[in-house]
């Protein structure tokens, strides 16, 4: 027999699918969920740098006149694109391997240390790693734009 709905019960909760452009930009990511969105995204940066990677490493062993063309594609600029363009592609590469490296870290931490990870745990190795990551990469950033 079929019961009906009086205004007294509760209406079950209604399930629908998510439109990215109007439901994502409100919706407010944990710190731990950014992190390892952050991850992936760091892992593409260097994908798809790969090319430009092997052409630094390239460069900057071949000779010393490679190296010295090296060096002024920083400072000078090199295909149309001011130095600091190449710098700032360079910057991102930074953070992208630091934040890399160390949020591979805190998953394999998380991955062998399964009974000790909490949401609390989640949360303070989130801010740790940016933290970390975000620290080194302007240290880095100020050694590659001369600042020491």
């Amino acid at each position: 027999m079929t019961e009906l709905v009086t205004p007294s019960q509760k209406k079950r909760p209604e399930f629908r699918n998510i439109n990215a452009f109007t439901d994502l930009p409100g919706y407010r990511w944990p710190l731990a969920a950014l992190v390892s969105g952050m991850h992936r995204a760091s892992g593409l940066i260097m994908f798809l740098l790969l090319p430009f990677i092997i052409w630094m490493f390239d460069n900057s062993l071949s000779s010393e006149i490679s190296f010295a063309k090296f060096k002024s594609a920083f400072n000078i600029g090199m295909l149309g694109l001011p130095g600091v363009v190449w710098k700032l592609v360079a910057l991102a590469l930074i953070w992208a391997y630091l934040h890399h490296f160390i949020a591979g870290l805190r998953h394999l931490w998380m991955d062998t240390h399964h009974a000790a990870v909490s949401k609390e745990f989640g949360k303070s190795s989130a801010a740790f790693t940016l933290a970390v990551s975000i620290g080194l990469t302007l240290i880095l950033g100020a050694k590659l734009f001369g600042l020491y």
